[in-house]
């Protein structure tokens, strides 16, 4: 079977975590903590990085320091994980869901003041596939109606967006906030992991106290109080050095990891363009004003059908490829409380979209019979 995913080691994970084990500090906020903190901060242009244990973490960090409350309002994508939404939730915000451009699984831009209200405290634009959303055109609205934006830059490592005077922006350094993912299905990857980027240094100070379970714990440690004690609400973000250890290995590898997995998205591309035409189905579109950090390869089929038709034949040739999110705002937990419309891009890619296997160790050989048997597919 060829998997939908397969970690990738760089070979220096192990001995960065035997060095970890040997400095005798294996919990938090340790050397390969700072490591991967300052090494993502000085390659991205990040403001202040914190890792987290997951994306999610660094997302209900995020409706901490914007201190969300009961009754306000968060727009944030139908599609994309529950994770963007039920972080707000937790915090007795109210989601008010975005439908999808046509052409992109992101959030439609054009439809987000629309969506505004007088309780509406923050946009949550999602980087679907790393490519990026419009964000000169988000920012002005959040600017125009006093709103913060967050990020979700989940699966954006690495990719850029273009702003309207030409200069390339790291996705996740544009936001008031933003949250990345180091799950093992990412690019770069701890097994699970995250990160907080605070680009609004008014956040600095108080996220570093949410991260130490509410807590001034790291300030103590840099002799700037006699004494950590209870100042705020927090919890425990912060990962163990092992899992810090593990992501430096992968973090110091981006470049090599990066150009191997988009070698394989452009021979996905350049090999199914053809039969992709010809049978009616969409391939990934990159906008103008955003980079390719090859996250993942997915096809937009007609229909259902002809989607359920391309996973089967691929199972039955042993390899597994599958389909992404469904609506939330048509999920169990959310759709009574939905009072919008129909949201029909987001409802299409739900019904549509399916994603092919991409890792750093796929072979010529297994890209070879992917691709052979999509273009085989009985229709």
């Amino acid at each position: 079977m060829i998997p939908f995913n397969k970690p990738h080691l760089t070979g220096k994970e192990t001995h960065y975590i035997y060095d970890a084990v040997n400095s005798g500090k294996i919990s938090g906020n340790g050397k390969y903590t700072k490591l991967c903190q300052r090494l993502l901060k000085e390659k991205y242009d990040f403001g202040k990085c914190l890792l987290t244990t997951s994306c999610t973490d660094a997302l209900e960090m995020a409706a901490i320091l914007i201190d969300i409350k009961e009754g306000d309002e968060v727009i944030v994508p139908s599609y994309t994980f529950v994770s963007t939404a039920n972080a707000f939730v937790l915090r007795g915000a109210k989601i008010v869901f975005a439908d999808s451009r046509n052409d992109h699984p992101g959030i439609d831009e054009h439809s987000i003041e629309s969506l505004i209200t007088s309780k509406t405290k923050a946009i949550v634009p999602v980087h679907y596939a790393g490519v990026a959303c419009n964000m000169d055109k988000i920012m002005q609205i959040a600017q125009k109606h006093d709103l913060f934006v967050v990020e979700d830059a989940a699966q954006g490592i690495d990719s850029y967006y273009i702003n309207n005077h030409g200069k390339k922006q790291a996705l996740g350094s544009i936001g008031h906030l933003a949250t990345f993912s180091f799950h093992e299905t990412k690019n770069v990857i701890s097994g699970e992991g995250g990160m907080l980027v605070i680009n609004d240094s008014q956040f600095e100070k108080r996220a570093e106290i949410i991260w130490e379970k509410g807590t001034n714990r790291s300030a103590f440690f840099r002799n700037e109080v006699d004494k950590y004690q209870w100042v705020d609400i927090g919890s425990s973000f912060l990962p163990s050095e092992i899992i810090a250890a593990f992501l430096y290995a992968q973090v110091e590898n981006i470049t090599n990891i990066q150009q191997k997995r988009k070698s394989i998205w452009e021979r996905y591309y350049n090999q199914l363009i053809d039969w992709a035409a010809q049978n009616n189905v969409g391939l990934p579109h990159v906008p103008s004003y955003a980079t390719n950090n090859a996250h993942m390869f997915y096809m937009v089929c007609k229909d259902s059908s002809q989607r359920d038709k391309i996973i089967n034949h691929l199972s039955k040739n042993n390899i597994l490829a599958v389909f992404h999110y469904l609506s939330l705002y048509k999920s169990p937990f959310y759709e009574l409380d939905y009072s919008g419309g129909r949201l029909k891009e987001s409802d299409r890619f739900t019904e549509t979209l399916v994603r092919l296997p991409l890792y750093y160790d796929l072979t010529d050989d297994e890209l070879t019979k992917i691709i052979y048997t999509i273009i085989s597919t009985p229709f």
